[in-house]
């Protein structure tokens, strides 16, 4: 390998560093919602995680879309509602109506999806070491968080099944069509987007929020700041650097890290087939990086 080969290779692992960092931010929303927020109000957690976060980055950066590029328009609300708003809508409905584990790991299909869209749009077979990775990926997602007497609520699996399909198309498209504003910009335009287009349904499904304390008012900030702010940049900004398939294997470890999360602050137990699913999960992810790593041509998806 030579020193620029090298170089390159090493700037890969660290992009995919930075943009794992956003899904483990995501992890830590279940304990969050679950120990600070007010209960029973799911769309609402989700409008006041997207909506500031989006103002604050649109005002910060004043950048924005050319008026008269209808078609980056178009682009821009299709993939708002793909990454944020219809996919927040649908992920809390599944929340609300499956137990983690199930939920979790009908979205571990998420990476299978964007190889297939890869593989039927642009041509590119992925590789046989990231396949199976992928599968892999759910089986290991399965052992670590699947009960055996788990509860299959058909609206939830749909509403998760749904909701992954939209996530993954959004991670193939965010790559497909890249947008000429800054990563922060087109980052906030969406969460802007997909904010407004959950207002209403939070208006119309959630109760009024109650009296919020000073640990509700955390909770937001954090959901906000952390879980929206700064974990949709960083997964913006790896879309933008690194191959769909191998940002879409990087979500694994939103459900790793909610289940360490439990397991270390709220005393949830984990069990010998829980540790082995999760060193199952943990290798698919490092395995799809390393085939897409060597697959993929410069700047390519």
């Amino acid at each position: 390998m030579t020193s620029a080969q090298s170089t390159a290779s090493s700037s890969v692992w660290l992009d995919a560093l930075a943009t794992a960092l956003g899904p483990v931010i995501w992890g830590s929303t279940y304990i969050v919602t679950t120990e600070l927020l007010p209960p029973d109000r799911p769309f609402t957690a989700a409008l006041l995680r997207t909506l500031p976060a989006g103002l604050l980055l649109v005002l910060w950066c004043r950048r924005w879309p050319a008026w008269g590029d209808w078609v980056g328009w178009r682009r821009l609300l299709v993939l708002a509602a793909l990454n944020i708003g219809v996919f927040q809508a649908l992920l809390f409905v599944a929340a609300y109506r499956l137990p983690g584990g199930v939920a979790a790991v009908v979205g571990a299909v998420g990476p299978l999806v964007v190889m297939g869209l890869t593989w039927a749009l642009d041509h590119r077979r992925p590789p046989a070491l990231a396949l199976a990775a992928g599968a892999f990926g759910v089986l290991g997602m399965a052992a670590l968080l699947l009960s055996p007497g788990a509860r299959w609520d058909m609206v939830g699996v749909a509403a998760a099944l749904v909701g992954t399909l939209c996530m993954a198309a959004g991670t193939f498209w965010s790559r497909r069509w890249r947008s000429d504003l800054p990563v922060l910009a087109f980052t906030g335009w969406q969460l802007l987007a997909g904010g407004l287009m959950l207002a209403p349904v939070a208006w119309a499904v959630d109760p009024p929020l109650p009296a919020l304390t000073a640990t509700h008012i955390a909770g937001y900030l954090y959901l906000s700041l952390a879980g929206a702010l700064v974990a949709y940049a960083l997964w913006f900004r790896g879309i933008a650097r690194l191959p769909s398939v191998a940002v879409s294997s990087l979500g694994l470890l939103s459900p790793v890290t909610a289940v360490l999360l439990g397991w270390a602050l709220l005393g949830q137990a984990m069990t010998g087939v829980s540790l082995v699913g999760m060193l199952v999960v943990l290798a698919s992810i490092l395995a799809v990086q390393w085939a897409m790593s060597r697959a993929a041509p410069p700047g390519g998806r």
